[in-house]
């Protein structure tokens, strides 16, 4: 079990100092857990995401974003000292390895870039840099000594810790998973693809890293509604079969008739003013946002 903890979360634009968006951000997500993050345009729901990813676009001025793991996550038991992480001290990719899982909600197309060798190359990544951050200090230490390189990012090619042979067959049974045609695959990555092939290109992708913590930036954006159960069926998966907490950040309640939140929280003005079950997006769906202006500041 894992549990991403953020209290008190401000931020501002990283280039501007008179652009606060975010004004003390409460909110906690578990394994097993999917929350539904709703809320008008402008209301910090996607600067949330990025602050947790660690986007440099962005600067923290005031909380804590931290990450808790119970020892039992990862291959090998987890040290006691290394099972809280005070994400905002470490960089993208040591969150990443860490289990934080961000989908964009636009995804980048790469010409020349196959899928499966860009999921295989991230999964090695994230092996490699989490062992990084699990490796011994005084292991470490005596390495760099010696004169062995410690970096992830250097040293002679190889094969990485999944080979070729290994990942065709742990992305087969992730596709099968997600009922994702096998021809996915040898595409290039999203070039091409509809918005709603982008957007299970994501959740696919989150599947492959098993992160524990999946963010989901408006990934029912733009999707008709086939494509909408098949988007469904995948972050129902990443719950039900992966184990992974998921925070699906959305402006519509239709996304949740297909994938039943076990908490609801709505944003206002870069605070989550609001908090409740399923029935509150029901509310929301039936009110408008207006309805939660007037009930937390006594004013539409």
């Amino acid at each position: 079990m894992a549990r991403l903890e953020i209290r008190n979360l401000h931020a501002e634009v990283a280039d501007d100092e008179e652009e606060t968006i975010l004004e003390g951000v409460d909110l906690a997500v578990e394994s097993d857990e999917i929350h539904a993050l709703m809320g008008p345009n402008g209301s910090g729901k996607s600067t949330l995401a990025k602050v947790v990813a660690g986007h440099p676009a962005y600067r923290v001025t005031e909380g804590e974003v931290t990450l808790h793991l119970d020892g039992d996550e990862f291959d090998e038991p987890i040290p006691e000292d290394k099972r809280t992480w005070d994400l905002l001290d470490l960089e993208p990719n040591e969150r990443a390895a860490l289990g934080i899982y961000l989908g964009f909600q636009y995804p980048a197309e790469i010409e020349g870039v196959t899928m499966v060798n860009f999921l295989r190359t991230a999964l090695n990544a994230k092996f490699e840099e989490r062992e990084e951050l699990f490796e011994d200090e005084e292991d470490e230490e005596e390495a760099e000594e010696a004169g062995y390189d410690t970096s992830p990012m250097e040293g002679p090619a190889d094969e990485g810790e999944v080979g070729v042979a290994q990942f065709q067959e742990i992305l087969r049974g992730k596709m099968e998973l997600l009922d994702i045609d096998d021809r996915f695959a040898d595409r290039y990555l999203n070039a091409g693809f509809s918005g709603g092939e982008k957007k299970q290109n994501e959740v696919l992708q989150a599947a492959v890293l098993e992160p524990e913590i999946a963010i989901l930036d408006e990934i029912d954006s733009g999707l008709d509604i086939d494509r909408l159960r098949d988007v469904s069926t995948g972050i129902n998966a990443l719950r039900d079969e992966e184990g992974s907490g998921v925070l699906m950040i959305t402006h519509y309640q239709r996304i949740l008739d297909y994938v039943e939140p076990d908490r609801v929280h709505v944003m206002l003005d870069g605070q989550v003013v609001m908090e409740g079950g399923p029935d509150l997006a029901e509310k929301l769906e039936d009110k408008g946002y207006d309805w939660v202006r007037e009930e937390t500041y006594g004013t539409a």
